[in-house]
Parts: structure tokens; C-alpha cells; sequence
């Protein structure tokens, strides 16, 4: 007994005197998706990930980019989709597009490409549109007109183009998360955009903070914060309307587009951040809610449990108001 107590004793000692390993904080930031991104993880072995992150990023917009005339999507929308075999970055999307389409009957449509060419917020120039040309792209714009064998996407009408652009750059930030994880890192905090993934915590100091900006007039404009959120574990995606848009003879059009209508919407809501358990998801959900409009996507989010919302919204004075589930109440920092 005295001999096993001497060894325990020992190992406490060894390890009381052991040095402790300390997480270093790692930082970078690059440009992906035509925006940026910015990484921060702490890692005790101070490893270096950004040359494998570039990389992952730029296979990303091989599969997925819209901009990229040699991407899985930009042949597909092109019409090659019998000689295009589809890559995993691309059913994953496609898979998580679809599900949320399904889910939201129709607010969320990933087939929309048609008609945000032609209001000129895609990769087109914008074109003069009036309600014949809405009526001859509405055939075009419905998420069951395709579908998913095996590696291979199969359309049922000439002219459907795909745009993922509401759920792919979430999809990417939680393909960088997976890769951290991978690695075996616990605390992260990946931004691509403006789209956030956060794992873990900041050593010593608590949970990730990140921000929900304040909508602007324009994109000069500068940028402050009408909250802060406390995230853990979770991500966070913002739709808004008040930096992509245009004005035409006196009316301003927006870059989200309902599938219903075939119009930019009108409506009060002008900002909304959705807090998912992944960032693809949250995406999705916010461009969601952005067509369905405020009272709708209100009703909607508190219907779902794994879902939190921020809103903001035109008051009756022209003024910014806010709402917030009790889920996002609960995570605001004081």
C-alpha cells in the first residue's frame, strides 16, 4: 500500500510541476467568394492552417461559385448538366437547399437564378423588366422542377438556373469549421462575410462575441452595431436589404426576390439574423424569412426550437424597431 501511495504521490508532483499547455491564439484572414473571411482558433501546438483553408475555399468556388465559369453550378446553369458529374461540396448544398425549400414551401427557392439576373443582381446584366418578362420567367422558378440522381442533377425545364448564393457562403464557413474540428480544435470562430461559426469559447474569457449590424442607408455608410450576441457552439447568418439594391425612377428594389411574385419584396422587414447549429443552415433560414416578411417569419421561427431570430423592421414612424425570439433575448450581451 505504502509503495502505490509513493507512486501516486509522484505522478501528482510530476504533474503539479509540468508545464501547461497553452492555447495560442491563431489569427488570419484572406479573401474568398468575393468577400472576406477571418479565422481565429487557439491551438497549443500554434499550427497554421491558412495555406489548407485557402485551398478548401477555392475547391468551394469550383463547386459552388456562380462567378466561376468552370464551377459544377456555372455548367449546370448553362445547360451541361448530362456531362457534369457533382461534387460532394455540391449535393451537400444542394441537399440543404432543398430541405429548407421544402420546409418553407417555396419562400426559400434555390431555382430563383432567372429572375435575379434579370432584376441584375446576379452574374447578368439587368434587364428592362416589366410583367411580361416576370411572366415568361415565373415558369422557371420552382426548387421540384429538380432533382438530385445519384451524382447527377436532372432538370425538367430548359432554362432553370440554380443560385445557391442565399445558403453557400454558409456552407463554407461550416466547411472550415469541420476542417478545425478535424484537426482537433475546440475553440474557434470562423466569419466568412459577415456569416459565423463559433465553437467553444475564447480561453479564460468566456464566449464569442459577435455583432448585428445596424442597417445603413447605403454602403458608404458607417458601420456600427445594433447588437451584440454571445455564441457558443452555434452560428449565425444575417439577410438584409439595405446594401444590395438599387433605385429606379423614384422606387428602391431590393436583391431578394420573392418566387411567388417574381418582384423584389416590399415589405417592413429589412434585416433578420438567424441563429442556427450550422451556419449553411442559417443562412438559408434568414433569406427565408426576408420573403416571407416580418409577421409571417415571426410566427414561423417560433415554431421551430432550433431556430432563434433577430428582426429588424420599419415601425409606423419610418423609425428602426427590433424583435428578438426569447432564444436570441437570452443570448444579447449586456
Amino acid at each position: 500500500m505504502k509503495k502505490i501511495t509513493h507512486i501516486l504521490i509522484l505522478i501528482l508532483l510530476i504533474s503539479a510541476c509540468a508545464p501547461r499547455q497553452l492555447h495560442k491564439k491563431i489569427s488570419f484572414s484572406g479573401m474568398a467568394q468575393g468577400t472576406y473571411y477571418a479565422v481565429t482558433y487557439f491551438d497549443h501546438l500554434n499550427r497554421d492552417f491558412q495555406p489548407q483553408i485557402d485551398s478548401l475555399l477555392e475547391a468551394f468556388d469550383m463547386s459552388v461559385s456562380m462567378w466561376e465559369p468552370q464551377s459544377v453550378i456555372s455548367k449546370i446553369n448553362r445547360g451541361e448538366e448530362r456531362g457534369v458529374i457533382c461534387d460532394s461540396i455540391f449535393i451537400n448544398t444542394y441537399l440543404l437547399a432543398r430541405g429548407v425549400a421544402e420546409e418553407s414551401n417555396g419562400a426559400f427557392d434555390y431555382t430563383i437564378g432567372p429572375l435575379v439576373n434579370a432584376w441584375g443582381f446576379g452574374f447578368e446584366d439587368r434587364q428592362k423588366v416589366d410583367q411580361a418578362l416576370v411572366d415568361s420567367l415565373l415558369p422557371l422558378i420552382d426548387y421540384r422542377y429538380v432533382s438530385l440522381d445519384g451524382n447527377t442533377i436532372i432538370k425538367e425545364k430548359e432554362g432553370i438556373k440554380f443560385d445557391f448564393n442565399a445558403v453557400a457562403q454558409g456552407y463554407s464557413v461550416d466547411l472550415v469549421g469541420d476542417f478545425l474540428a478535424s484537426k482537433g480544435l475546440k475553440n474557434y470562430l470562423v466569419d466568412i462575410g459577415g456569416e459565423v461559426l463559433a465553437i467553444g469559447e475564447k480561453p479564460g474569457t468566456g464566449p464569442w462575441i459577435v455583432g448585428i449590424e445596424k442597417p445603413t442607408e447605403n454602403e458608404l455608410s458607417e458601420r456600427r452595431l445594433e447588437a451584440s450576441i454571445k455564441l457558443k457552439d452555434r452560428a449565425m447568418a444575417t439577410s438584409g436589404n439595405y446594401r444590395k439594391f438599387y433605385e429606379e425612377d423614384g422606387i428602391r428594389y431590393s436583391h431578394t426576390i420573392d418566387p411567388a411574385t417574381g418582384y423584389p419584396v416590399t415589405h417592413t422587414l429589412i434585416s433578420v439574423s438567424v441563429i442556427a447549429d450550422d451556419c449553411g443552415t442559417a443562412d438559408a433560414w434568414a433569406t427565408a424569412f426576408m420573403v416571407m416578411g416580418l409577421e409571417k417569419a415571426k410566427q414561423f421561427v417560433e415554431s421551430k426550437n432550433e431556430l432563434e431570430a433577430f428582426f429588424i423592421f420599419s415601425g409606423e414612424d419610418g423609425g428602426l424597431e427590433s424583435y428578438a425570439t426569447q432564444g436570441m433575448k437570452e443570448l444579447l450581451r449586456d
